[in-house]
């Protein structure tokens, strides 16, 4: 994929919510590089401040030229509100929205769940998104494009970072999936709505990834060599793959795309 120059922008902007490590900072950085105006979300100002040095100086991008940040809980909606208040007000635009924003939540048998552990999943995984695109694609759909004949479309997006969990079941996550199994069905579900308005939605559904989330797996040798041939290609893949996935599904090059989720995962969904 032709790559712009450090620095230089190409005029449009995606948001990236929970964007301060891991799949998020990756994304961020992969838009940056490509030449988005980027706006950065997350909880913690000191993580999202540090993310935000770190791809400047690796893209060799000045700070406040095409990276912004809001910090803020994006599982409330005033926060969603003003992340998206934030980008119009910086940039002029919203091209691209990431959903990325997620946690775990605690590993327990349904019948040691508590309400406050559901609802805190479903909050920050799956209401965050909602919101986030809701709010989204009203500026969206102001500056959507479309000719009669389709040749002139402004190719605007939503993409929602999901799990391979949103369709394969996995004991002692019942909030983490059904989280994630009602972001695959938002994602499909608005894709319908706006096929005809020029505006994609489209999820990636990662498998194991080197993120703080498998910190436990990767740093015991036995439990990552283990996790590892249960993949079949034998590997854990990297932020980095999943950001490349992320730029293609807002590239022109998957125009005729929506509605659909790409499974990044080494081939671990074919095992179910």
């Amino acid at each position: 994929m032709h790559k712009n120059n450090a620095g230089i922008s190409n005029g449009r902007v995606v948001v990236v919510t929970g964007s301060s490590k891991g799949i998020g900072k990756s994304i961020a950085k992969e838009f940056a590089i490509n030449g988005y105006s980027v706006v950065l979300n997350a909880r913690n100002p000191d993580e999202l401040s540090k993310a935000i040095n770190e791809i400047a100086s690796e893209t060799k991008i000045e700070n406040d030229a095409i990276i912004s940040s809001f910090v803020g809980d994006i599982s409330q909606e005033q926060t969603c509100k003003s992340l998206m208040d934030k980008a119009i007000t910086k940039f002029g635009r919203i091209d691209v929205l990431v959903n990325n924003t997620g946690i775990s939540g605690p590993s327990k048998e349904i019948t040691d769940l508590t309400v406050n552990d559901w609802n805190e999943a479903i909050s920050t995984n799956l209401k965050s998104a909602f919101i986030c695109t809701r709010e989204a694609l009203k500026h969206m759909l102001k500056n959507s494009v479309r000719d009669k004949n389709l040749n002139n479309i402004n190719n605007h997006s939503i993409i929602n970072i999901s799990s391979i969990h949103e369709s394969i079941p996995q004991p002692k996550t019942v909030p983490y999936a059904s989280s994630k199994g009602g972001m695959m069905m938002l994602t499909r579900t608005v894709a319908l709505e706006v096929a005809d308005k020029g505006i994609r939605v489209n999820g990636i559904a990662p498998g194991t990834i080197n993120t703080d989330v498998n910190k436990d797996v990767l740093e015991n040798k036995e439990k990552k060599y283990q996790e590892e041939q249960k993949i079949p290609m034998h590997r854990i893949g990297q932020p980095e793959e999943v950001a490349k996935v992320a730029m293609f599904l807002a590239s022109p090059a998957a125009s005729y795309i929506t509605g659909t989720t790409v499974y990044v995962d080494g081939g671990l969904a074919l095992l179910t």
